[in-house]
């Protein structure tokens, strides 16, 4: 009974509001045709606030014209306020992305009229905004940048309005005691200057943060109180709010009877004022009570409504994972498992969607900030007033400080010239030197190969060739001297495999005749596939690139391969060698166990690959994560064809 009553007066209410509202409109339309410029502009403004909550088609229009009017007669003042109440229409219609979009066009016009107010309005209005996209580090930044706002200003009305939402922001991320603390701010505040709507919302706020802490017996005596002030200003969402807390409470003290009238209740003015956000966290609170009471028949419809009206919204996951959750026991006590299976399974999966990180250190330093920004305007006016009581001797030593700053820098700018060609001149010696020692490695592993190939190779096969005329004339029935003979020729062949083995890791022939990517692709031929299969494409290396570029590059590629086989546990490998007119790109990707690229070691071969590639001019990059595999990128600049 007392539930029907309080709808009604709360229709009557909104009738009543809607009838003083319609008056002001009609008022403002008879002397619209008269106005034009900036008064008629602010005219369609106030029509666009007016039609808020009557027509938000009508109110969309006239926040258009107002737009348009203000464009055509450059009137920022009047553009701005349009896009901060188009903004506000477009919250009410749920609409984030809209809403998110207005206020940044209107912060962006304030911002130039160096509107403080505004812009702590603006800020406080993209907190709100980026609470209900659960958004909670964005909705913390905001609220503190109209805190600094505020705080310049010296707004207490203001300043009171921002520590509640900062105090809202770091409820949502499980700060409950510095939240506990913004609202007590806040509510101290608003008894400092009797704004007993903003009481009603505080005692709502400090409530709700014991809720939280579980602390329901401290909560209860400041929802109480928090619902005698805002049934005295008629303000539903903090009514709606401090009751849907107080039946948090008692469902959790168990006294189901209790809770179920402050629940039913929240949710039914959250249902009137059409918020559906908040109509499901209410409805999640009812569905659990019921459940208490063994009414899940009644839960389940509720829960179901719910969740139809909650699928309307831009963003809901964590309203429609806890409605599941909440609908799941209501089947469970109806014995429909089946159903409540399947209102898990949803649960789970709206949960793996929602992406909640721990924000405690983000909000740490936003705070920190924020007291250092407070800090620094302190300074700011304390040093203000000592330079205008001191002002001849600052110009003073500011004139002394100046001319010996100006001959300092000129030592300094004189000194760093000199030290920048130095160290262009070390640099270049040291390039130099790195390209000589390159040079000679890379020559003398052409002469160690050459001599090994043709010198001690050919010796070696004549060895082999002499020891095999002997075959004929050991005895044939001499077992012990043809088994002593056989291994002597087994040990020649070893050698002479082993000489070629090194020759051709010193310097592979097909480096030498057919270029790069035959001696890659000959290289890569030689590991055994069952360890490491090797996918190779090569590009744009028809041509012979310059000698010393292809004899670098190879290296490259082979210690990175090495590298792969030895340490990273991989079993298939991607190798890709493309040449363009920008130079020579070179991937390697591998599927091993891959390491923290931050925290990579300089090993011996990774800084023979640093070194060679810098001697080409080139850059390379390690990309590898634990348990995802090692990317290897190189890019050579203008690889010079040979000529």
């Amino acid at each position: 009974m007392r539930k029907t009553a309080f709808l009604l007066l709360l229709s009557a209410l909104l009738y009543q509001s809607g009838r003083a509202q319609q008056a002001a409109i009609d008022s403002i339309l008879k002397v619209l045709p008269k106005q034009q410029d900036s008064t008629l502009c602010m005219s369609y403004n106030e029509l666009t606030w007016l039609y808020r909550a009557s027509d938000k088609q009508a109110a969309i229009a006239y926040g258009e014209k107002a737009v348009a009017l203000a464009k055509q007669i450059k009137f920022p003042k009047g553009e701005a306020q349009a896009y901060n109440d188009l903004g506000i229409i477009q919250l009410d219609l749920q609409n984030m992305t809209l809403a998110k979009q207005l206020f940044r066009q209107s912060m962006a016009i304030r911002t130039q009229l160096k509107d403080d107010k505004g812009l702590a309005g603006l800020h406080l209005k993209m907190g709100i905004v980026y609470n209900k996209e659960a958004h909670y580090d964005s909705a913390l930044d905001a609220g503190l940048k109209a805190l600094a706002l505020y705080e310049k200003l010296k707004d207490d009305y203001g300043i009171a309005t921002a520590l509640n939402n900062v105090g809202s922001a770091n409820n949502h991320v499980g700060n409950i005691e510095s939240a506990l603390d913004y609202h007590r701010r806040a509510l101290a505040i608003r008894e400092k200057i009797n704004d007993v709507p903003g009481m009603g919302a505080s005692y709502v706020n400090v409530g709700n943060a014991y809720v939280l802490l579980s602390q329901f017996d401290t909560a209860i005596p400041y929802l109480i109180k928090a619902e005698e002030y805002t049934r005295a200003t008629n303000s539903w969402e903090y009514l709606a709010s401090a009751l849907n807390n107080l039946g948090i409470c008692y469902l959790y003290k168990k006294e189901y009877a209790t809770a179920k009238p402050y629940a039913e209740e929240a949710y039914d003015i959250r249902k009137q004022l059409g918020d559906i956000r908040s109509q499901a966290i209410s409805a999640n609170v009812c569905g659990r009570i019921l459940h208490g009471l063994g009414q899940h028949t009644q839960a389940e419809a509720l829960l179901t409504e719910a969740l139809q009206a909650a699928d309307t919204l831009e963003s809901s996951l964590t309203e429609k994972m806890r409605l599941h959750e909440a609908l799941a026991m209501a089947y469970e006590g109806q014995g429909k498992w089946k159903q409540a299976l399947a209102s898990e399974r949803t649960r789970i999966q709206l949960m793996d969607s929602l992406k909640v990180t721990d924000m405690n250190a983000r909000f740490s330093e936003m705070e920190t900030q924020y007291q250092t920004l407070r800090k620094e305007q302190q300074i700011t006016e304390q040093q203000y007033e000592l330079s205008r009581k001191n002002w001849m001797i600052a110009i003073a030593a500011a004139v002394l400080v100046l001319g010996s700053l100006l001959a300092y820098s000129y030592y300094r700018r004189f000194k760093l010239k000199q030290q920048q060609q130095l160290q262009a001149e070390v640099m270049r010696q040291q390039e130099l030197a790195t390209k000589a020692v390159m040079e000679a490695e890379e020559n003398e592993r052409k002469r160690i190969a050459t001599e090994l190939h043709d010198g001690v190779g050919q010796m070696m096969s004549a060895a082999r060739m002499n020891l095999s005329a002997f075959e004929n004339d050991l005895p044939q029935q001499d077992a012990d001297a043809r088994a002593r003979f056989d291994r002597i020729i087994s040990l020649v062949d070893e050698s002479c495999k082993e000489v070629r083995s090194v020759s051709h890791n010193m310097m592979p022939n097909a480096l030498l005749k057919k270029g790069l990517a035959a001696a890659v692709r000959e290289f890569v031929d030689k590991i055994d596939n069952r360890i490491l299969k090797v996918a190779l494409h090569a590009e744009g290396l028809n041509e012979r690139l310059d000698a010393n570029t292809e004899s670098m590059v190879y290296r490259v590629v082979q210690e990175c391969i090495n590298n792969v086989i030895k340490h990273s546990g991989a079993n298939q490998l991607d190798l890709s060698l493309i040449n363009d007119n920008d130079g020579l790109s070179i991937t390697i990707e591998d599927n091993g166990r891959g390491f923290d690229a931050s925290h990579q070691s300089e090993g011996i071969g990774l800084k023979n690959i640093r070194s060679r590639v810098a001697y080409l001019k080139g850059e390379v990059e390690w990309d590898s994560r634990p348990g995802h595999g090692t990317a290897v990128t190189i890019f050579v600049p203008q690889a010079g064809v040979e000529k």
